[in-house]
């Protein structure tokens, strides 16, 4: 693991892996580069694998200034820190979608191919409007450990949890994200709109659908690719943090797609 400034934040990433392609993992809400560490092998095998705490969270700098252009910002600053000039792949599920949707349609020369599961590009429902703000509050007040337990229920529901060692450690790591940059992104969820950057990817794109995602139901993703001329959908068994939940499923879903790149 490193650490470098890119944007005028401190972010902690790790470059691995073998070809001549880079992809870019962004990860989910609360997550951080441990995220994909159990489809890595897979990926390190076929690319250049770069991954990254996003601004708030892992052990990058801790910050309540989160939107979707300093995201993207930072995310430009680091290919740029790291002299990665030639078009990636990105790959992201849930906020981190919103991330890389954003940026494939913004910089559409420096991304190749892009795969998102559960994206987040509509904010959320009015009616869950006020258990969100209650959830920020008490993450505020008292810690994530005040919400996570109510939180994993929908986004990592029981019948998922048949690798308990996996449920845990993803639980502990989750409790231990800082409250302030956690309640920010929390409330960049709901200011999230990206009609207008949907309808200027132009590269090749896999949404992906989680059958057993509630926050994210997969109608909503299939609905979601349909505003992209370049793209296709599938639907497969996992929740709401796909690449955490089924990283098995998840790089046999993904690299296929990527690896198609030479026949487009």
């Amino acid at each position: 693991m490193e650490w470098i400034e890119a944007n005028g934040v401190s972010l902690r990433y790790t470059l691995s892996g073998k070809g001549t392609e880079v992809v870019v993992l962004v990860h989910e809400i609360g997550g951080a580069i441990e995220s994909w560490d159990e489809s890595m092998v897979e990926f390190e095998k076929e690319f250049q694998v770069l991954r990254y705490d996003q601004r708030g969270f892992g052990l990058s700098e801790k910050s309540s200034d989160i939107t979707i252009e300093s995201s993207v910002a930072d995310l430009l600053g680091l290919l740029d820190a790291l002299s990665i000039s030639q078009a990636c792949h990105l790959v992201a599920p849930a906020m981190g979608a919103a991330i890389a949707i954003a940026f494939a349609a913004r910089y559409p020369t420096r991304v190749k191919r892009l795969v998102v599961s559960s994206p987040v590009c509509d904010g959320v429902p009015v009616a869950a409007l006020p258990a969100l703000e209650a959830r920020i509050s008490a993450v505020e007040t008292k810690g994530l450990r005040a919400v996570i337990d109510t939180s994993l229920t929908k986004s990592y529901a029981e019948h998922l949890r048949n690798d308990k060692a996996r449920f845990d450690r993803y639980r502990l790591r989750w409790m231990g994200n800082d409250p302030e940059s956690f309640a920010a992104i929390s409330r960049l969820v709901v200011q999230t709109h990206l009609n207008s950057d949907l309808s200027r990817i132009a590269c090749p794109t896999l949404f992906i659908g989680c059958t057993y995602d509630p926050i994210r139901p997969p109608i909503q993703t299939e609905q979601i690719a349909k505003s992209v001329a370049n793209s296709s959908y599938v639907e497969v068994a996992s929740g709401h943090f796909l690449p955490v939940q089924a990283p098995d499923l998840f790089a046999a879903t993904v690299i296929p797609f990527l690896l198609d790149v030479g026949r487009d």
